[in-house]
């Protein structure tokens, strides 16, 4: 007699072995299945039960393990900061200087620890989304800088407070 497990997580038995050969036949249990012999101790897949081995063909692919807390990815921290930055630093005119370069650090370490460790982070459309806004906000207001430089029309009123003709 046997049990087993359904796709559905449900157990099913105890179940004879020929109904276990016409499920097989059926399609509604495969190699892959949990099966719990009577009197074993652990579960194990229903191709590598010698009784059942010959209903399937090939070797068993190695049995699925059931996804825990520990397997999901967070999103990276760095690319998150990174992003929000760029954003911020497209929109400050008086902190683009220090939110530009720092959306396009924290962004570049993110996307690197994304890189390194694709099982344990995501957020790679962040990274590269804060690489994006804070390289625009910086060519942006580097620019509007020049601009002023270059014809002297930055914040007139406090220039000529502060340099009197």
């Amino acid at each position: 007699m046997y049990r087993i497990l359904g796709a559905d997580g449900r157990q099913y038995g105890p179940v004879t072995a020929d109904q276990i050969r016409r499920w097989i036949a059926e399609g509604r249990a495969n190699a892959q299945t949990q099966t719990l012999a009577e009197g074993a101790l652990e579960w194990k897949p229903l191709g590598a039960l010698p009784e059942f081995a010959g209903h399937f063909g090939g070797p068993v692919p190695p049995p699925i393990s059931a996804v825990t807390s520990s397997h999901f990815r967070q999103t990276n921290a760095f690319a998150l900061w990174g992003m929000i930055f760029g954003v911020v630093s497209l929109f400050c005119c008086c902190l683009w200087i220090i939110l530009s370069p720092l959306g396009l650090i924290f962004s570049l370490i993110g996307l690197s620890q994304i890189n390194e460790r694709p099982d344990l982070h995501e957020g790679r459309g962040l990274a590269i989304a804060g690489i994006v806004l804070s390289s625009l906000g910086l060519i942006i207001h580097l620019f509007l800088f020049a601009i002023a430089l270059a014809t002297g029309n930055f914040h007139a009123h406090y220039y000529h407070h502060y340099f009197p003709r």
